[in-house]
């Protein structure tokens, strides 16, 4: 029995895989709190609970992500680069470009045959590449961000935003609602200008093969379809698992691979 975890906790979510052979027993995921060793803490005792087991059961942990310094328990420490690298390839084998769009920035990642790396690039410190800008847009509008995805599908007439600078774009929404426009209006022109953002970075590294999204944006719909019409070609769903765990899921598989 070789049983391992990863645990990846990012600037707006924690999350935790416990695997077994190459199959998932049991994940969680949560909201990041002001110290990472809390949220790290937290999402890896829900995960255990459900699996059933007690940390020392495992035999290898892997922690990663932007708190992966500071969670109390022991583990290899591996950036989410090369974590959702290796995540994104169990969950579609055939990837080969991958983007990550995590909560504070957004990585276009290429891999090797293996799974590895052979180049990556990320975004600059703007925010408007990156889950951070949904998060605030949809505040803004006074909707969850989760009904984001769904805006694109009720648009009559998406916006169209004057500006990529996550500041102005609140601004924006703010003066598209006083002028009447809809939510889903509103929402649509947010998906659109996000995908924009995230196929420049795209664009500058290459595309090459089948493409997806890791990351918990790859679960809005409205931003994968206005990305496909950004690049011109698809954006592969990922179906196996969800896809907010890749990095999680790659750090679990990088600690098996260690044992072996």
């Amino acid at each position: 029995m070789s049983i391992t975890a990863g645990c990846d906790v990012g600037s707006l979510t924690a999350k935790a895989v416990i695997m077994e052979k190459g199959r998932i027993l049991a994940s969680a995921v949560i909201r990041s709190r002001a110290r990472p060793e809390e949220a790290s803490r937290e999402v890896m005792d829900l995960a255990l609970k459900e699996a059933a087991l007690s940390i020392n059961e495992l035999e290898g942990i892997t922690r990663t992500g932007y708190g992966r310094g500071r969670m109390p328990f022991e583990g290899k420490e591996i950036s989410e680069i090369t974590c959702h690298g290796r995540g994104a390839r169990w969950l579609l084998p055939s990837v080969k470009t991958l983007i990550d769009i995590g909560g504070q920035d957004c990585k276009a990642i290429k891999l090797k045959s293996d799974g590895s790396i052979d180049r990556f690039i990320t975004n600059d410190k703007c925010a408007s590449g990156t889950g951070r800008f949904l998060d605030v847009m949809a505040k803004v509008l006074g909707v969850p961000v989760e009904d984001l995805a769904t805006c694109s599908e009720r648009a009559d007439h998406p916006v169209t935003f004057s500006s990529s600078c996550a500041v102005w774009a609140q601004a924006d929404v703010i003066r598209l609602l006083n002028e009447g426009h809809g939510v889903d209006d509103i929402g649509a022109g947010i998906n659109n200008a996000m995908a924009a953002r995230v196929a420049v970075l795209l664009n500058s590294i290459g595309l090459d093969g089948d493409i997806c999204i890791t990351g918990g944006v790859a679960k809005n719909l409205g931003v994968a379809k206005a990305l496909e019409t950004q690049l011109g070609c698809r954006v592969k769903k990922i179906r196996k698992a969800d896809p907010q765990l890749a990095g999680a899921i790659g750090a679990a598989l990088l600690a098996e691979e260690r044992l072996k």
